[in-house]
């Protein structure tokens, strides 16, 4: 199957689509650009973007949990997009940024209410995305997964939008500093992207766009500033992004602060942390 690769860059001062052509991209007037040289945007302006918990057995099986009858969602809010080279804000005061890569599924068509069969003709494509994670917050937001996962700069998605790509059989993985950290399939997942955009379908309106996460294989851990994180899988190429302190600590004089429970460890550290000795990661 033939794949087209679209993505939005800042070009001369202004935002431009550009179709990607081995290690350069073109824009519609002609003028190219080596990919490498690009100020990359988020490939889609998405009006939502909606993340599935639980998919990958192997992250079921690292928390020696067992999948629900039906997958459950939580919502990030378009405030925490980021793209391909951008600067992932770790908050100062705060210890538990987790990476978690995915393939993210982009919406083409007005979507409602349709059976999973059909569910392919309503996706324009898929993007690599990494659904960070600031369990610091955890104890307080892990209803809604609002600040754990919705604060800002905590959804880079990219580097482009690929159309025409078959999401079966496609190998994912994460990299942290260049080792791998994470390693899995999407033949792993519970629920495949059309079953997901089907089941969000049922009661929520998906616009052109729209972006769905379809979950993480095992292996999520925090990440220190100065790490280089990268997602990379078959067919979507490799999105990068590098961890950084934000400026100011969080406001101490309201809402809830973070931290280190045994929730907040169990979850940044994965499962069974607790029976493996791991230690804590360092405080900067």
């Amino acid at each position: 199957m033939t794949t087209t690769e679209y993505r939005r860059i800042l070009l001369d001062g202004a935002v431009v689509e550009v179709v990607r052509d081995g290690d350069e991209l073109i824009a519609a007037d002609g003028r190219r650009v080596k990919t490498s040289d690009a100020h990359h945007l988020p490939p889609v302006v998405p009006s939502k973007v909606i993340a599935v918990h639980l998919n990958h057995r192997s992250r079921v099986e690292e928390f020696q949990t067992s999948l629900p009858s039906a997958p459950t969602y939580f919502h990030k809010p378009t405030s925490a997009l980021n793209a391909h080279g951008g600067a992932i804000v770790r908050p100062d005061g705060c210890n538990y940024l987790n990476y978690e890569g995915e393939i993210a599924i982009v919406i083409g068509r007005t979507c409602r209410n349709i059976a999973p069969a059909d569910a392919g003709a309503y996706i324009r494509g898929y993007t690599l995305a990494n659904d960070y994670g600031l369990h610091d917050f955890r104890d307080t937001d892990a209803g809604s997964m609002l600040r754990v996962k919705g604060s800002d700069t905590l959804c880079p998605l990219g580097p482009g939008l690929v159309e025409g790509w078959d999401f079966r059989g496609k190998t994912l993985r994460t990299y942290v500093n260049g080792e791998v950290v994470q390693d899995g399939s999407t033949d792993e997942m519970e629920w495949d992207m059309h079953y997901l955009v089907a089941d969000i379908a049922r009661t929520i309106t998906l616009y052109p766009g729209d972006v769905l996460l379809s979950g993480t294989p095992a292996g999520s851990r925090p990440v220190q500033p100065g790490d280089v994180v990268e997602v990379e899988a078959e067919g979507l190429g490799r999105l990068t992004n590098r961890i950084v302190t934000g400026p100011v600590p969080v406001r101490d004089d309201c809402g809830a602060q973070p931290t280190e429970s045994e929730e907040v460890l169990s979850t940044a550290l994965g499962g069974d942390w607790e029976f493996r000795g791991i230690r804590a990661p360092r405080r900067d």
